[in-house]
């Protein structure tokens, strides 16, 4: 699988958790990670708030589920 794809992937599981306490946990793995690695100016998920529309929020989340969410059995074969 491919580096943004994988990104992607993780962004869609983000999408989904519920747990503050889970989020915070993420939170904390990146920021150790961008610490870790010496990255600096990593992405904050925050600046991206607000930047959508609620219509194009509903929009994405739509081709999300229309185009990631569905299994194909014969996929796996």
């Amino acid at each position: 699988m491919q580096i943004e794809t994988r990104k992607l992937h993780l962004i869609e599981e983000m999408l989904k958790v519920k747990s503050e306490a889970t989020l915070s946990a993420l939170e904390n793995l990146l920021k150790r990670s961008a610490k870790d690695t010496g990255t600096k100016n990593t992405p904050n998920l925050k600046e991206f708030s607000g930047i959508w529309s609620k219509d194009e929020a509903e929009e994405i989340e739509r081709i999300i589920a229309e185009s990631c969410e569905t299994i194909h059995p014969d996929d796996w074969k």
